[in-house]
């Protein structure tokens, strides 16, 4: 899967990153929930890299619940906080830089400089669930509507200034209203994409707002997955399983759709030689 000292360098680079960030929010903030959040993402994470490292069935699958139903469910509807784009955009108007801020300034805007869009792959609530839909290698050609993105991340961005350019009372209970909605929206936005068009991450590819801020980051992510071409034998099987439509045997960073990468290692999985490695 990968070289045998990534099996544990990179899962302790990983734990060892977060807890960084956990000890620096912390002390900066005085709030130990940070350590509590970070310390507890980094360690899923970690953890679920690990097992995947050893060919553990369903452990990337695993992780995703594990830090998806945390960050959907406790911090998004027992904590009421907006984790969506919408809690990013609603903190910045606010001027409060906590919560959806922090998240997104680590894990979408900082993060893929580092590890790319691995946050799809591990840890993303809305494709906890795509993942186990019946299409995980894409069926026909990728569709050229990946414009859509933006009109979903500019609406978002307009629902919330207009709440504040127009001074809407009971802003922070709309925000939660709007979290609960949103997902229902790309749960089932996601669901019928991806039967429509025989793909579960049709909706990372043509309508993720995320993306946008994930995608410009990931071109220079310094963990990548790498083609040995003395090994390669072009049998195309990593191209034809990858469900992100990246062609791996290409190791320049402007490999086709090489930004679209998540990490989920299935082409280095099912190379018969072993050319791919992180």
């Amino acid at each position: 899967m990968m070289k045998k000292p990534g099996r544990f360098l990179l899962p302790l680079g990983l734990w060892a990153l977060f807890e960084a960030i956990a000890a620096a929010l912390w002390l900066s903030s005085g709030r130990i929930f940070y350590l509590f959040n970070f310390s507890y993402i980094g360690a899923c994470l970690a953890l679920g890299v690990f097992l995947y490292g050893k060919n553990v069935p369903y452990a990337r699958n695993a992780v995703q619940f594990a830090v998806g139903l945390y960050m959907l469910g406790y911090l998004g509807v027992l904590s009421g906080e907006n984790m969506q784009i919408e809690g990013f955009w609603y903190s910045l108007f606010s001027g409060v830089f906590e919560a959806a801020a922090i998240h997104y300034a680590v894990a979408k805007i900082a993060g893929p400089l580092l590890f790319g869009r691995g946050w799809c792959g591990y840890a993303c609530w809305t494709a906890m669930a795509l993942d186990l839909l019946p299409f995980p290698a894409p069926r026909g050609e990728r569709k050229k509507i990946g414009f859509l993105r933006y009109f979903v991340f500019a609406a978002s961005l307009l629902f919330v200034g207009g709440l504040f350019l127009l001074r809407i009372p009971g802003r922070e209970a709309i925000l939660f209203r709007s979290f609960l909605i949103g997902n229902a929206l790309y749960y089932g936005a996601g669901i019928l994409l991806a039967f429509a068009l025989g793909d579960n991450r049709a909706f990372c590819k043509y309508l993720c707002p995320i993306t946008v801020f994930l995608k410009p980051a990931s071109y220079f992510s310094l963990l990548r997955i790498k083609n040995d071409a003395e090994k390669c034998v072009s049998c195309g099987k990593c191209r034809r399983i990858c469900p992100m439509d990246v062609d791996m045997t290409d190791n320049s960073r402007k490999r086709i759709n090489g930004t679209e990468c998540i990490l989920c290692l299935k082409c280095v999985g099912a190379c018969p030689t072993k050319a791919l490695h992180l």
